[in-house]
C-alpha cells in the first residue's frame, strides 16, 4: 500500500535544491576541506550536490590540491558569491547565470550537463478535472518568480496556444506553493524534481505536461574569471570537472547507492530520492559548452527579458568559456534514459 506523506512531511528540511529556482537566499559557508597541497580551490556548492556525488562515488580521492566547500541555499547567492570571487566555481542550473548576465555579473559557464527535462512538470491536484495545458485558460498556476519552472510554465502555455497573461500566476517559493496546491488553493503548479516526485510518490498531484520539449535540461558549472586566469588554478578547475563528470557517470550505474546518500543528506524520503534520480539526475551526461547551448540560453534571457524581469538585452555568449570542452559531445546529445536500475 502506498505511504502518503502528510503536507508536513512534504514540506522538506531545507532549500531543496534550488539549483533551478530563480529566487535565492543567503548562503551558509561550510569549513569543510579535502585534498592536500598549497593550492585551494573555493567551491560552492548545495546541499546534496557535487560535494555528496564526488564523495559517494570515491572522486575526492588523490586530491593534489584542496577543495575548500562553501554551501549555499540556492543557484543565485552562489553566483554572487562567483562574481566577488569568493567562490572559484560552483554547480547551478539553467536559469541562475541567465538573472547573474542580465546583472552584468563577473562568471563564466565552463561545463555543462544535459539531463531529461521530465522533472519540469506542471502539476495539477490528483481529482483535478484538467487533462490538457489549453484548460488552463483563467486558471491559478504557482510558480516560483525568475526560476526554471517560470520558463517552462511560459514555454509550456505558448506551445498550447496560451500566453502568461492568459492564466492567473501566483508567485510562490516552493514551501508555500506547495502548501497552497495541497490546499487546493491553486489550480496547478510548475515546479522541478524532487517537489515532482514528490508529489507524484505521496499520490497527491499528478502531471499535466512536462518540460520535455520546451525546456533544455542543462545544468552548469559556473566559474570566476580571476580563477581562469591563474595557471594553477585553471588546471585544478580541470582536475576537478573530470572528477565531476566521472561522479555523474557513477549515478547512472549506481541510483539506488546514490538515492541512499542523497536521502540521507537532504532529509528526502528515500523513496522520493529514488525516484528524481531514476526521473532526472540519472539521465545527465556531460556536454559540450557551445553554440546551440548559448543560443537556448539566449532564449531563456530574451523570455525574461521580454516579461520585464531581465533589465535589458543579455548577450550570454560573453558569459561562456569553452576551454574545457575538449572531447565532449555536443550539447545537444541526448540524455540517458530516464528510468534506469
Amino acid at each position: 500500500m502506498r505511504r502518503l506523506l502528510s503536507p508536513t512531511a512534504l514540506l522538506l528540511p531545507l532549500a531543496l535544491l534550488l539549483t533551478a529556482c530563480g529566487a535565492g537566499s543567503a548562503s551558509d559557508a561550510g569549513t569543510d576541506v579535502d585534498g592536500t597541497g598549497s593550492l585551494t580551490l573555493d567551491v560552492g556548492d548545495q546541499k546534496g550536490g557535487s560535494e555528496a556525488v564526488l564523495r559517494a562515488a570515491g572522486e575526492l580521492k588523490g586530491l593534489g590540491y584542496r577543495i575548500k566547500w562553501s554551501t549555499f541555499t540556492s543557484g543565485p547567492p552562489l553566483l554572487e558569491a562567483v562574481n566577488a570571487g569568493a567562490v572559484d566555481i560552483g554547480g547551478v542550473g539553467n536559469t541562475p547565470p541567465v538573472f547573474a548576465a542580465g546583472a552584468g555579473s563577473r562568471i563564466r559557464v565552463v561545463a555543462a550537463w544535459h539531463g531529461t527535462s521530465d522533472g519540469d512538470a506542471l502539476l495539477v491536484p490528483g481529482g483535478s478535472k484538467l487533462t490538457d495545458p489549453r484548460e488552463l485558460r483563467g486558471r491559478s498556476v504557482a510558480v516560483a518568480q525568475g526560476s526554471s519552472a517560470h520558463y517552462q510554465l511560459v514555454a509550456s502555455l505558448k506551445a498550447a496556444g496560451l500566453d502568461i497573461g492568459d492564466v492567473r500566476v501566483k508567485y510562490l517559493q516552493p514551501a508555500d506553493a506547495l502548501a497552497a496546491f495541497t490546499a487546493g488553493k491553486v489550480d496547478a503548479w510548475a515546479v522541478w524534481d524532487p517537489y515532482t516526485s514528490q508529489v507524484l510518490t505521496s499520490g497527491r498531484g499528478r502531471v499535466l505536461t512536462t518540460g520535455k520539449g520546451v525546456t533544455n535540461g542543462l545544468t552548469f558549472q559556473v566559474a570566476s574569471p580571476g580563477a581562469l586566469t591563474e595557471p594553477r588554478k585553471a588546471a585544478a578547475v580541470k582536475d576537478y570537472l573530470e572528477r565531476l563528470r566521472r561522479a555523474t557517470d557513477w549515478v547512472h550505474g549506481h541510483q539506488k547507492e546514490w538515492a541512499e546518500v542523497w536521502a540521507k543528506d537532504t532529509g528526502l524520503p528515500y523513496e522520493v530520492a529514488l525516484a528524481s534520480v531514476r526521473r532526472t539526475n540519472a539521465s545527465r551526461v556531460a556536454v559540450a559548452v557551445d553554440d546551440p547551448l548559448v543560443a537556448s540560453e539566449q532564449r531563456i534571457a530574451d523570455t525574461f527579458t521580454a516579461l520585464r524581469l531581465i533589465p535589458g538585452k543579455v548577450d550570454f555568449a560573453r558569459f561562456v568559456d569553452t576551454r574545457y570542452n575538449a572531447g565532449l559531445p555536443a550539447s545537444t546529445a541526448p540524455p540517458r534514459p530516464a528510468e534506469g536500475s
